[in-house]
């Protein structure tokens, strides 16, 4: 079972719908308990940091999540602000993050031509990086997804960039380490190129 996160932000319903068009079973988790049969975790995420950070902390299933994720090594899918709370912390806050993937969300205002910039990054962008492998196997050249942000993650280690989109600099669209992934854009609203990657994540 595909558990998406539910704690109060993100497009829960969109991923639920999009895993039932592609044949496999998902639904929500509320609380540690509804974790239970994960096989597969989706952290969604919009807004701010510090009140993802939170609420996250006050669904009760932090706990879990660390025991699945980090000891029994279940896949889980940081989506947006559910993949910025993979990093330590975030320069929009003062709330800690899981600290799964060493590195910290930065604003796109710190880079020198950030007054060139429209923030947030809004549209249809694509990515770079090798599509022959991971989750992102198989997807054509000219994908685009759509994102929607104004902070990105600065992985401490190379290593665990996946993917790069270039916005005023180049950024980490997709993050990956051993088991767990984040990716910056929306799959659940980017078609066809974000149900590909889905299906990718539920077949790991």
């Amino acid at each position: 079972m595909i558990r998406i996160i539910d704690y109060g932000l993100g497009n829960v319903g969109a991923f639920i719908n999009a895993y039932k068009r592609l044949g496999f079973p998902a639904g929500r988790a509320r609380t540690p308990f509804e974790l239970e049969d994960a096989d597969k975790i989706i952290l969604p995420g919009v807004g701010a940091f510090d009140e993802a950070a939170t609420l996250l902390m006050e669904s009760g299933m932090r706990r879990e999540l660390d025991e699945l994720v980090l000891k029994k090594k279940i896949p889980v899918l940081g989506v947006c602000v559910g993949m910025q709370l993979l990093a330590a912390g975030s320069d929009e806050g003062i709330m800690n993050g899981l600290n799964w993937i060493p590195g910290r969300v930065r604003a796109f205002k710190t880079n020198p031509k950030s007054d060139r910039l429209c923030t947030p990054h809004m549209g249809w962008n694509d990515i770079h990086g090798d599509t022959t492998k991971n989750i992102i196997s198989g997807i054509e050249a000219s994908a685009r997804f759509y994102f929607l942000h104004s902070y990105f993650y600065d992985c401490e280690n190379n290593d665990n960039v996946l993917a790069v989109t270039e916005y005023g600099l180049k950024f980490a669209s997709i993050i990956v380490h051993e088991n767990i992934y984040g990716v910056q854009f929306h799959p659940e609203k980017s078609h066809h190129f974000g149900q590909h990657l889905l299906k990718n994540f539920a077949l790991l």
